[in-house]
């Protein structure tokens, strides 16, 4: 086994995927460090999107890369790494599920989703409860948009990490998933729609706060008025 030192070298950095493979098949720690680099991210959110858990997402994550280091040699890059990687996650996810769950079925990648539509559909328009405020509005954003994701049916919610947040392929997916390419586009447009429909229902219940005018100000707009009032009332106006 060739262990190299865990710091990459600007060289290896820019090894292309089937030389990273084939290093990595060989022992070599330090590709196996860059490969890991280079697709955490996105990994790490397809596994997520199965689990809903980042504890558990990063524990599923490491057991895949274990798997796909044991497994690299059988890698002979009919795929692109990236979807083969992806395909090894996304199942160490499912099997976590279904461990947990103890179900014969918890999450199909395969077929329809058990979730039913409107069940589904009152479950992600739910109001966001509020909460403190915490800083930036990007933030925010970003919370509100993980939490719809979530709330997203577990077959349309891993189609569209991958569609959207990672911007692969029709059919970078369906190799990863391992459905048909139609399934994927018609998931994605489904759970894009979902989305928009959740995110628009907590913006309209927003609007009502919105600019909100009480308290001070709205004292301060009374008294102010009244005394111009008072002042053009006055017998020597």
């Amino acid at each position: 086994m060739t262990t190299k030192p865990a710091g990459a070298n600007p060289e290896s950095t820019a090894l292309p995927d089937p030389e990273l493979a084939k290093r990595v098949a060989n022992g070599d720690h330090e590709a196996f460090a860059l490969l890991m680099r280079r697709y955490n991210q996105p990994l790490f959110r397809a596994a997520r999107s199965v689990l809903k858990d980042d504890a558990e997402a990063e524990d599923a994550l490491q057991d895949a890369y274990m798997l796909a280091y044991r497994g690299m040699g059988k890698y002979r890059g009919d795929a692109k790494l990236s979807t083969w990687l992806m395909r090894i996650v996304v199942n160490e996810a499912i099997q976590r599920v279904r461990k947990r769950n103890r179900r014969a079925e918890v999450i199909r990648l395969d077929g329809e989703s058990e979730t039913d539509t409107a069940a589904t559909e009152a479950s992600i328009n739910q109001a966001t409860p509020e909460q403190p405020e915490q800083g930036a509005l990007r933030v925010e954003s970003r919370r509100l948009l993980e939490k719809k994701i979530d709330a997203l049916p577990d077959a349309f919610r891993t189609v569209f990490v991958l569609r959207a947040l990672e911007d692969m392929s029709v059919e970078e997916v369906a190799h990863a998933l391992n459905i048909p390419e139609a399934t994927v586009r018609s998931r994605f447009f489904r759970a894009r729609g979902l989305l928009r429909e959740a995110l628009a229902r907590e913006i309209d219940g927003a609007f009502e706060h919105a600019f909100v005018f009480a308290g001070a100000r709205c004292d301060r707009i009374v008294a102010g008025v009244l005394a111009k009032l008072d002042r053009s009332q006055a017998p020597d106006a």
